[in-house]
């Protein structure tokens, strides 16, 4: 997988779990290291910063594309390796705002961060395609349905006219039992299926906490689906898990205890491909 600084996490309509993915692909990225910044790219309806419980001063996107801001001023920690720029969610502030000012103010926060994600809005508008020819590349987000499959044929259209680049599919709220194969989906869209997160309660139960996935219960199977999608997209490999003990004095795990081994297994792995990763440069 190639390595690129600022990806446009996309979708061609809202509800399909976007900012979801931004908030927690970014989170897994940091806690392994690398220096993130997250950027609510969708000017009209901003909602990043109730995911991660951000309160942000007066300052926001708007104001700088506004340009009565700078962009640091309307940058904001959110823990180790991780910052947000929020976008502002006042109408009047949004009509102050021209979309092209987000190419100076990607460029900045290119040199500060290894990696920038900028979470787009979704719709046919001017604010949503410029973005997706910004970007170095476009991480498309959706779900099974075939209305949201076929939204996201149309934001590849828009990414190819863009002069955008898609990196790949991230389908979300996926189930075992689900009709068709995820992979005929990428197929069918003509781009590389980079991770299918399953249907997850408990992504519900961290947006209402306002704390990212990945860390308010880590070893979901979500959580654990956006932190191989973290390791994937900084070109990282996951090396096998080791084979259970077949020792024949212990007694057989039920069912709910190896798929919790599983989940151990897949969180183990993801750590240990970055500490090595990162032991090689």
């Amino acid at each position: 997988m190639s390595h690129e600084t600022v990806y446009a996490i996309a979708s061609g309509k809202g509800g399909v779990g976007k900012t979801t993915a931004t908030v927690n692909l970014g989170t897994a990225l940091a806690q392994a290291g690398k220096r993130v910044a997250i950027v609510d790219g969708d000017l009209g309806m901003a909602n990043l910063a109730g995911f991660v419980s951000l309160d942000p001063d007066s300052i926001t996107l708007h104001d700088v594309l506004s340009e009565s801001a700078s962009v640091e001023s309307a940058t904001y920690p959110l823990a180790e390796n991780i910052v947000a720029v929020p976008s502002g969610t006042e109408l009047d502030e949004y009509a102050e705002t021209s979309p092209e000012r987000l190419r100076e103010c990607l460029e900045t926060l290119r040199e500060r961060f290894e990696y920038v994600l900028l979470d787009v809005g979704a719709g046919v508008s001017h604010e949503t395609v410029l973005p997706l020819g910004l970007a170095d590349a476009v991480v498309l987000i959706t779900t099974p349905e075939p209305a949201a499959v076929h939204d996201a044929e149309k934001t590849l259209e828009l990414t190819d006219r863009a002069g955008g680049t898609v990196e790949g599919l991230v389908i979300n709220r996926t189930r075992p039992d689900g009709d068709g194969s995820y992979e005929e989906i990428a197929d069918r869209l003509g781009t590389p299926l980079l991770a299918t997160v399953p249907d997850d309660p408990a992504v519900r139960e961290s947006v209402c906490a306002g704390t990212p996935l990945v860390v308010h219960d880590a070893e979901s199977p979500a959580a654990v689906a956006y932190r191989q999608l973290a390791v994937k997209l900084a070109g990282l490999e996951i090396p096998d898990p080791e084979p259970p003990s077949t020792d024949g004095d212990e007694t057989e795990a039920t069912t709910d205890d190896r798929e919790e081994e599983t989940n151990v297994a897949s969180h183990a792995d993801v750590s240990s491909a970055i500490t090595e990763a990162e032991a090689e440069k």
